[in-house]
């Protein structure tokens, strides 16, 4: 079956901002500086990279040599130290590799950059510190979800540098038990070590997936990374009022327009986190009215937060509107991949690119894409449902549908029927009792209502019987949600990719990679 691109739109939970991001043919100004639509974006990128190519080429080299990436990846480093611009994308360092869509982010990051002539980067987001978001990973088999966690020591630090420890040998068993000793279970064992850290695991897990298209793996966490972005640190110090005005002026034009703010812009804020000396833990940054800093119970001058950059950088961490800026001041960024969620900081984002960069990133989608398997494909065609009418209908609701479906034809007509003729007759009664009074026409509308409701209840009655006599609808209901939109999300968020390349190994990566080719704007079904 031919692989097809239907409307974005049939995701569920997206943001007005994203969707009307990927419907215009225009730029969506003055959010973004590119339309996702737009084959020619590269001409509208304008890397505000500044820094020495070759010192970045080399930090980048020892990152991915100590991931153990392939000859390709040093192929792309040698031409960024040559003049390339990067196109990166970037994601959690989540338990064995993460979601289905940490897959769709790379390939979507490697075929833009060909396409610009560009090298991809996949940037590990390590000095995020939310560990629950991190230390589990769901499994799914042919019948069930299985959610693996691992219990981690750090909570509140930069989840980055905490290491795996000896629970990983657990995890990566129970893995095995579910998934088959396969080839992917033997890669991560070899990267998801006990005496590993997330970061390092999730690297080498990313760089040898995709070993063979040259993705260069970034940890910026480090203190030679931040000394190299210390400028945009230093003035999200010096100018965090100046900052602040500008994010709230964003927020409300983005408002006016009947948008919301991705990203919530506190009074007396700031755009950074300190890492605490002794603790380890990253701690947001906060101003008073006085100009001082507060960071957990301490207190900083903004001397005291310039002396700490000066000398240990690493310790002051970019927020998530920053991060874009800090990431494209230490890389020559072409584009950013993102999904809908960071697509949708980006609008405001783009005032900080604006004042610390003087140039504005390009922002692209990844791709979004439900894998579909043969078995579900041959249940999808005999019971005629489409994966909108799984992704946006309740498993019950569908169940019902299908029901109704398989009804005698004789009982179709006979309730056809039967619901047109009343609908006919209440409404002529409805109406004349309006004429007689308002009040009496209110309470006629109240009967109405309750006679339709009484109709549909005949309806699913009907559709009940027909679904006890063939049990193996609701066995098809229930293997076409489980498959396509597991706990009622779509998979892509709510599955490992490990799932899949357990399976179908690299055929997994190659149909991402094709399906970024074709540059579909809205939500891909692949038929495996």
């Amino acid at each position: 079956m031919p692989n097809h691109c239907s409307p974005i739109t049939i995701l569920p939970h997206l943001s007005r901002l994203f969707v009307d991001y990927t419907a215009s043919p225009e730029p969506l100004a003055p959010f973004y500086a590119v339309s996702p639509t737009n084959a020619n974006w590269p001409q509208a990128a304008r890397p505000a990279f500044a820094g020495d190519r070759a010192a970045t080429a080399a930090r980048l080299a020892a990152q991915n040599r100590a991931f153990g990436a392939g000859e390709e990846t040093f192929r792309n480093i040698e031409k960024l130290a040559q003049g390339a611009p990067v196109v990166v994308t970037g994601q959690q360092v989540t338990l064995l590799g993460g979601p289905l869509f940490v897959l769709y982010k790379a390939a979507t990051a490697i075929e833009r950059a060909r396409a610009a002539g560009a090298v991809p980067v996949f940037w590990l987001a390590s000095e995020d510190h939310d560990l629950d978001e991190v230390n589990h990973t769901t499994l799914s088999t042919r019948h069930e979800l299985r959610t693996l966690a691992l219990a981690v020591e750090g909570a509140g630090r930069p989840v980055g540098g905490l290491k795996l420890g000896a629970g990983i040998e657990a995890v990566l068993n129970d893995a095995a038990e579910l998934l088959g000793d396969v080839p992917e279970i033997d890669l991560l064992r070899a990267a998801y070590r006990p005496e590993a850290t997330l970061a390092q695991a999730f690297g080498q897990w990313m760089a040898k997936l995709f070993e063979k298209q040259g993705l260069i793996v970034i940890d910026a966490s480090t203190r030679e990374w931040h000394a190299a972005g210390a400028h945009v640190l230093r003035q999200a110090i010096e100018r965090a009022a100046e900052l602040e005005a500008l994010l709230h002026a964003r927020n409300a034009l983005l408002a006016e327009r009947g948008y919301h703010a991705q990203v919530l812009v506190a009074g007396h804020g700031s755009l950074l986190f300190l890492v605490d000396k002794e603790s380890g833990a990253r701690l947001p940054l906060r101003r008073d009215a006085s100009g001082m800093w507060h960071a957990g119970r301490q207190s900083y001058s903004t001397p005291d937060l310039l002396a700490i950059l000066d000398a240990e950088p690493e310790r002051l961490s970019p927020n998530a509107l920053l991060r874009p800026v800090f990431q494209d001041a230490i890389l020559p960024t072409a584009a950013y991949i993102g999904g809908p969620a960071e697509i949708a900081y980006f609008a405001q984002t783009q005032v900080l690119y604006e004042a610390l960069l003087g140039a504005v990133t390009p922002v692209l989608p990844r791709v979004s894409a439900t894998l579909i398997e043969p078995a579900v494909a041959k249940v999808m065609a005999h019971d005629e449902v489409s994966l909108a009418d799984v992704l946006q209908t309740r498993p019950e609701d569908l169940l019902q549908r299908l029901g109704a479906r398989t009804m005698p034809i004789e009982g179709k007509r006979k309730l056809a029927a039967a619901g047109q003729s009343l609908d006919a007759e209440l409404a002529t009664v409805t109406e004349w009792m309006r004429t007689l009074d308002a009040g009496l026409g209110r309470a006629a509308d109240t009967a109405a209502s309750k006679m339709r409701y009484q109709m549909n209840r005949l309806r699913r009655l009907a559709a009940n019987y027909q679904i006890q006599k063939e049990a193996s609808l609701k066995k098809h209901v229930d293997a076409m949600t489980h498959a396509l939109a597991p706990g009622g999300h779509p998979q892509e968020r709510a599955v490992a990719g490990l799932s899949y390349l357990a399976i179908y190994g690299e055929a997994v990566i190659d149909a991402a990679l094709a399906e970024a080719r074709e540059m579909c704007p809205g939500h891909r079904e692949i038929f495996l």
